[in-house]
Formats: structure tokens, sequence, C-alpha cells
């Protein structure tokens, strides 16, 4: 399921996992899943995507060179259940202290082997007259709607590797 409102762009997935995994692979393996080719920041290849596991922990990448890539923060740390980042990537997809959004991900019990991931990537406004090109960048198949498919593919395989 995909929504999306003139600030927001929302997203939705069933994951064949249980809710723990489900939290974890998005935040502490987020590397397992996210297209670090072509979704980083740094001059060099992207070795690791890192969300700090507290409020106020950053969310970052590490180059293979050992360059860390600041994106933003942890706003909200509420495992299993939720988390809140803050995205401070310009439209150029440069670190900018002044633009502030939020990626807000809440995880749902669907039964003991399933949960919905539901993601809404919110403020887009604060990109100013970038906001419609940025809302239809995260609103494409190579922004939140194929990352968060790509997702609950390799979820699912984890969780299934786990259980085996």
């Amino acid at each position: 399921m995909t929504a999306s409102t003139a600030g927001a762009v929302c997203k939705a997935v069933i994951v064949a996992a249980p809710l723990a995994i489900a939290f974890e692979v998005f935040t502490a393996q987020i590397e397992a899943w996210w297209p670090m080719v072509s979704h980083h920041i740094g001059d060099a290849d992207c070795q690791a995507v890192v969300i700090e596991p507290r409020a106020g922990g950053r969310w970052y990448e590490r180059g293979v060179d050992g360059v860390e890539c600041v994106w933003g923060q942890v706003l909200l740390w509420e495992p299993p259940r939720h988390v809140v980042l803050l995205w401070q990537l310009s439209a150029q997809f440069r670190f900018d202290p002044t633009i502030k959004t939020e990626v807000d991900v809440r995880f749902a019990v669907i039964d003991d082997h399933t949960t919905r991931v539901e993601l809404e990537d919110r403020s887009l406004e604060a990109y100013g007259a970038d906001a419609p090109a940025m809302h239809e960048t995260f609103n494409s198949p190579q922004g939140w709607n194929g990352i968060l498919d790509d997702y609950a593919v390799v979820t699912a395989r984890l969780a299934a590797e786990r259980a085996a």
C-alpha cells in the first residue's frame, strides 16, 4: 500500500517476520536491505548504514574509507514498535542541518509470524521549492516504494533462516 499527501509519503508493507525481528532488521541490520550502492552521500562506496539505538542517536553512513556522513538523528526510540528518524539531507543529498523531515516507522503485530510496517516520510515542505520533486523521488520505485519492498523480502528471508 502506498499513499501520499502534499507534505508526506506513506508506505506500508506486510513482513513475514515476528515483530521483534522486523524492528531489528529495520534498525540494526539496515545494511542488509538498504541500497547502499546507489543510496549514499559519501565520496567513497558505502560500507555500513547505522542507526544508533537511542533517542538522540545518530543516523549515518560509513564509507569504505572510514569517513562517516550524517543523515540525521533518532528522535524517538521505542523498540520493537516505533522509531522516528530525523532526515537532514538536502534536495542535492548532502547533509544540511536546516532541513528537518521525519521518517516515522511503526511496527504492528498481525500474528506471531507477521508484522505490518508503516512508514511515513513527512514534513517534506522543509524542502521549499524542491518539495514536489522530493515528494516524487521518495514516492518512486527508487524511493520508499522499492526500498520497503526490498526490506520486506530481506526481513522474511532472515526470519526464515533464524527459524530453521
